[in-house]
């Protein structure tokens, strides 16, 4: 079976899942408790914080883990219900964890505007600045599209925010191990992670939460990560987390070339075969081994399933349900016609992925269009 939705997901690091299966057996005990078995399992969670910190590149009391980047945007976005401002700016291509809270949310007086991008998918920082009202209390704009991997003026917007007054939330779950981190230097106050984007497991994100900056727990119950996340914390887990955020900035570089060289040779061999293919996205200013191409001849749902049939895995910018494909809200706020939006695959490589991998991938998918065409 051929991988290539690493932006869905990630197959966990070997390494990382022998730390965590380690932990599993021999630090079971629980972290709030004073005994040597509970102070083995807060001393991994503690180390699990200082990698993640290190990763970054900021202090770590400003990491709070959570269940992942979900719940970390989430616990940002509902603590506008207790602040006087109340108004937030986002983009019209954020995650549903953003977008649907936002829709909740009005019900609790919190207004929202949604900023529109450009045909690459980029927010013009001039739009945010423009939307700034006396009652924005929030900015969140994700650091790179999960869809189209286009990158953000993130730094940009920071600078609109410091100069506002207003905290600046940024969901970076696509960013880790692809781009060097440094969050000191894009003046943010919050970021969101998940630990299944970069190698680690499922179920376990960060949010980095800027010394200052106030927040609310969303659970209620034990004063677990700062008050913030109430539970017992799943330290295997966290750990898994840690050393795999550890792994992610180790030859970065390296990697990011691998991946740009996999992308670059699917585009070669696809303009050989399709030249009727069309690259959605920023051509600069994108993550490295993410391709959003648009097949005009045949439906994504189509693609899916029979490159599926033949051990390949890749997935669609739009949402398969029941034999149906509706549009994608990122392809469509680019103004990409329904018709050529339903007609797009993601196609996101990963560190495992090799250039004899790549070729397999073209020629199934030259031969998927070939019997498309000779039906039609």
């Amino acid at each position: 079976m051929l991988y290539f939705d690493h932006s869905a997901s990630t197959p966990i690091h070997p390494a990382v899942l022998n730390l965590m299966q380690e932990l599993e057996l021999n630090h079971f005990g629980n972290p709030s408790s004073v005994h040597r078995f509970g102070q083995k399992s807060r001393l991994d969670i503690e180390i699990a914080r200082k990698q993640m910190a290190d990763a970054i590149g900021c202090l770590p009391y400003e990491i709070i883990f959570t269940g992942g980047g979900t719940e970390a945007n989430n616990l940002v976005l509902w603590n506008l219900i207790h602040q006087q401002k109340r108004h937030v700016i986002t983009s019209a291509i954020e995650h549903p964890s953003v977008l649907s809270v936002l829709k909740r949310l009005k019900e609790f007086g919190v207004t929202s505007t949604i900023i529109p991008v450009d045909r690459t998918c980029r927010v013009n920082p001039e739009d945010i600045q423009n939307a700034i009202t006396e009652n924005t209390g929030l900015i969140s704009i994700m650091f790179a599209n999960n869809e189209v991997g286009t990158v953000q003026p993130v730094k940009h917007i920071g600078e609109i925010a410091e100069k506002n007054g207003i905290p600046f939330h940024s969901d970076a779950v696509q960013i880790l191990g692809k781009f060097p981190i440094n969050i000191l230097d894009q003046n943010i106050n919050m970021m969101s992670f998940s630990a299944h984007k970069f190698y680690g497991p499922k179920g376990t994100g960060v949010l980095y939460l800027k010394k200052g900056t106030e927040l609310k727990s969303l659970v209620i119950g034990g004063g677990q990560e700062r008050n913030l996340r109430a539970g017992t914390e799943n330290p295997s887990c966290i750990a898994g987390l840690g050393f795999a955020s550890e792994l992610a900035n180790k030859n970065i570089e390296k990697r990011k070339t691998h991946l740009e060289k996999l992308a670059e040779q699917f585009k070669q061999e696809m303009a050989d075969v399709y030249p009727e293919i069309i690259y959605n996205g920023h051509p600069e200013y994108s993550l490295p081994g993410v391709i959003c191409a648009t097949f005009p001849a045949v439906t994504s749902n189509i693609l899916v399933i029979k490159l599926d049939l033949h051990g390949i895995a890749v997935s669609s910018g739009s949402a398969c349900s029941s034999g149906t494909v509706n549009p994608s809200h990122v392809l469509r706020a680019m103004n990409i016609s329904n018709d050529n939006n339903i007609r797009t695959l993601r196609i996101s490589f990963g560190r495992d992925n090799t250039e004899e991998d790549v070729h397999l991938l073209t020629e199934k998918i030259s031969e998927i269009l070939k019997q498309n065409r000779n039906k039609r």
